[in-house]
């Protein structure tokens, strides 16, 4: 009986020992050499894992900068030629009120009939007129309206000739004009007070 009793003592110490050793283990100072490479091959693990995706993330926004860059320059470069083609469109429907001009120009010097200078002129102006109005470009509205500073530039004022033209336009100067909708040149203009 007495040896029953001792094994029984032995294998609690046996146990007691082994749960030591695990409460020493989990705790937060571990004296055993094995269990702190564990944890050390362990974090290694993770900064290795960690610098590799900082790495695969740092080319990703390389890449991503590099094709906004070029995405930028193209861009940039086709808005510029669509500008060099629109200017040249707009010139080549210019050309034809340019031939208009220089026949009249030949014309001018062997005219006999003054009113039919007059009326080749006044033609050849319609058709300018007419090809700027089809580009957008419209004649602000000026003479006895009402002065607006976001259309009229005031050049000076002078007395007006009747009183409902007071704070009027009583003359233009110089017209002014829009394109589409926007100011492209003020009307000069003279104010009634």
């Amino acid at each position: 009986m007495k040896e029953e009793q001792k094994d029984t003592v032995d294998t609690k110490k046996e146990k007691t020992d082994t749960t030591a050793k695990k409460v020493t283990s989990k705790g937060k100072k571990s004296t055993g050499k094995k269990s702190t490479h564990a944890v050390d091959e362990g974090g290694l693990d993770k900064i290795k894992e960690i610098e590799e995706k900082n790495r695969e993330l740092q080319d990703k926004y390389l890449r991503l900068s590099a094709e906004f860059d070029n995405y930028r320059k193209r861009t940039m470069r086709e808005k510029a030629e669509l500008t060099k083609s629109a200017t040249a469109d707009l010139l080549s429907n210019i050309l034809p009120v340019m031939d208009d001009f220089e026949r009249g120009i030949q014309n001018i010097e062997q005219a006999k009939d003054i009113a039919a200078l007059k009326e080749g002129v006044l033609l050849i102006y319609n058709k300018f007129k007419e090809f700027i109005n089809q580009n957008g470009v419209k004649e602000i509205e000026a003479a006895h309206k009402d002065f607006d500073i976001d259309l009229h530039e005031a050049i000076t004022k002078i007395p007006a000739p009747e009183d409902e033209l007071k704070g009027k336009v009583v003359d233009v100067v110089q017209k002014g004009y829009l394109l589409n909708d926007k100011v492209l040149r003020f009307a000069k203009v003279v104010i009634g007070e």
